[in-house]
């Protein structure tokens, strides 16, 4: 159990909170660059709780800024794109992707206001199909050399979707193996040579064994946790009782990303992003190191259980997640279908908008959930203390060496699953097409 006043300091982070204060510090997912494909490139923010409009100018160039207009604050989002940047159609006023006003058109000739209009106005940079924002103070840091980031644009496949949650609720399922046995378990086992593009239908390493059945029939992992300069590792063995163990490196990458395997192929790397207190999108960038992605059959599979614009799933608190206790019975733990992302979605919907800690008790298996929180305090104190230096990737360390993270599942000698790890690793590395992650 934490205190109400501990609770709210971890998961309100709006503008002059002070998780917020911490997560601007730091690149945050704003859109997927495939929501500006469109002949009008301008859409809706909402990040950290502030109203904002993107869009890409007749340049090609992407402006980030505040959603009302600062003249009578009509919504910029139905603004004129024309003479790179957005003019109001309420009167008018020309702002640039600074968010500088540089027009004033219904202003008597020769007016010089428009120098002192400033709208609100953040960088952004585009990385393999997510558009990131800064929203800190100061020079926005480096991106670290993470594999999601320097493999080509055909390897990687960027998705998101919306959750009715607090941000932190969903993040930490990401920081929970243990979960993975229940939540995701299958009562049958499908063919892992269908499984591309979802998580947990290939073989365990090395074996004929579905990771669907060792999850099964191994539920209780011992978990530790490693702290790292991008965050914490989380490592969880399963003993397979033959001598030899299942080993799954997954990592927490500060503040709010997850770096999982999702097949022997392929890592996730996701961020769970505040859009306000009580809801929050999950972006996704799907890396592959031995062939390019394909892209087209990853997005269907995706859109068949989203709806556009805004990325909501269609199975929901509404509909009882789909719910079909036949199915439960026979099929799925959950009884909510065979997605993960549903399973995931119902765990962290389920407690409310905002968990009540105050109410929770943590058991062993939850060290990487208490570490990490452990983590963000001591954040929001070294920011009080005017020491943002100390932050994870953020002083300290040059962020181009620090690359990956590993994010991988593999079975190895009880003793030496170090080595196995490695091994593993070092042999997927090496089999990259199209470039280079020999690092």
């Amino acid at each position: 159990m934490i205190s109400q006043e501990l609770n709210d300091t971890l998961t309100l982070t709006g503008p002059g909170t002070d998780a917020g204060a911490v997560m601007r510090r730091y690149w945050q997912p704003a859109a997927l660059s495939d929501e500006l494909a469109g002949n009008r490139p301008v859409v809706p923010v909402k990040l950290l709780g502030e109203g904002l409009v993107l869009f890409r100018d007749s340049d090609g160039k992407l402006g980030l800024i505040g959603r009302a207009c600062p003249h009578r604050g009509a919504d910029l989002c139905y603004g004129r794109l024309e003479d790179n940047g957005l003019r109001c159609p309420f009167h008018g006023w020309h702002f640039n992707r600074d968010g500088q006003c540089v027009e004033q058109p219904g202003e008597p000739e020769g007016s010089a206001m428009h120098e002192q209009i400033q709208n609100t106005s953040y960088p952004v940079v585009e990385k393999n199909g997510i558009i990131f924002a800064y929203m800190g103070p100061g020079t926005p840091p480096e991106f670290p050399n993470f594999d999601c980031f320097r493999a080509p644009e055909t390897h990687v496949f960027a998705f998101k979707g919306l959750w009715q949650c607090n941000w932190l609720q969903a993040m930490e399922v990401g920081i929970d193996p243990a979960h993975a046995s229940f939540l995701h378990r299958f009562l049958q086992d499908e063919d892992p040579d269908d499984g591309y593009g979802k998580q947990f239908r290939d073989k365990a390493a090395d074996t004929d064994i579905p990771m669907t059945k060792l999850l099964r029939d191994f539920p209780r992992p011992d978990i530790s946790v490693e702290e790292t300069d991008y965050g914490m590792r989380l490592i969880a063995l399963r003993d397979l009782g033959n001598g030899k163990t299942h080993v799954r490196i997954t990592n927490q990458i500060f503040p709010e990303a997850i770096s999982i395997p999702m097949s022997r192929e392929m890592i996730i790397t996701q961020w769970h992003v505040p859009v306000d207190d009580t809801s929050c999108y999950w972006y996704s960038m799907f890396t592959s190191f031995d062939k390019p992605v394909d892209k087209d059959l990853m997005r269907a599979q995706r859109l068949k259980e989203h709806r556009l614009p805004d990325y909501a799933p269609i199975k929901n608190k509404a509909n009882n997640y789909g719910f079909d206790p036949q199915e439960q019975q026979r099929e799925t733990y959950t009884g909510m279908g065979l997605d993960i992302n549903v399973h995931d979605q119902w765990a962290v919907e389920s407690p409310g908008p905002i968990f009540d800690r105050t109410k929770e008790h943590l058991g062993k298996t939850d060290v990487a959930i208490i570490k990490y929180r452990r983590m963000m305090r001591a954040a929001i104190a070294s920011l009080k203390n005017n020491q943002a230096d100390s932050l994870p990737m953020l002083g300290g360390v040059d962020v181009s060496t620090i690359y990956g993270p590993i994010s991988n599942d593999t079975i190895g000698d009880a003793e030496n699953w170090k080595d196995a790890i490695e091994a593993s690793d070092r042999e997927r590395r090496a089999a990259c097409t199209g470039w280079d992650a020999k690092v």
